[in-house]
């Protein structure tokens, strides 16, 4: 592939409101394991390796099992995941497909505060987003240390 641009280096003006947000989203009710388990699943379904590098690492790092982590393209099948994570993972891939249905709404909403809810949004939305940007600008999978990015 050709080489194209260092979005992270090159880009800060334009990134400086995603890294708002991320700020935000770690003040947020909603749990940080739980955020990284969203940050990988959709990086999962967006086929973003450079995401699913650091968002295992970071999972990982914040005490999240490998046994869990292998497990989670096939959540619906696997006893590891709470109600709520279960809720939040459908949302989160209901979102991230374009396609939500009153079910996954009413599922996700009898785990979720309004506040929460609006929050797991914001957050599958931002990682579509770093994930889209980091297919156009790719970044070298298993180059992300822990904490890189603040």
């Amino acid at each position: 592939m050709e080489q194209r641009i260092n979005v992270h280096q090159k880009g800060q003006n334009a990134l400086k409101a995603l890294y708002g947000i991320g700020g935000y989203l770690k003040k947020s009710p909603v749990e940080i394991n739980l955020l990284e388990l969203i940050y990988f699943r959709v990086s999962q379904i967006n086929s973003c390796a450079y995401c699913l590098d650091m968002h295992s690492k970071d999972a990982r790092a914040k005490g999240e099992t490998e046994q869990r982590l292998y497990g989670l393209s096939a959540w619906r099948e696997t006893p590891y995941y709470t109600e709520r994570e279960r809720a939040a993972l459908g949302w989160a891939e209901a979102v991230t497909k374009c396609h939500v249905p009153d079910e996954a709404y009413h599922e996700v909403k009898a785990q979720f505060s309004d506040e929460e809810l609006i929050d797991l949004t914001l957050a599958i939305t931002t990682i579509n987003t770093w994930n889209r940007i980091n297919l156009a600008f790719p970044n070298e999978p298993g180059t992300y240390q822990v904490g890189q990015f603040g």
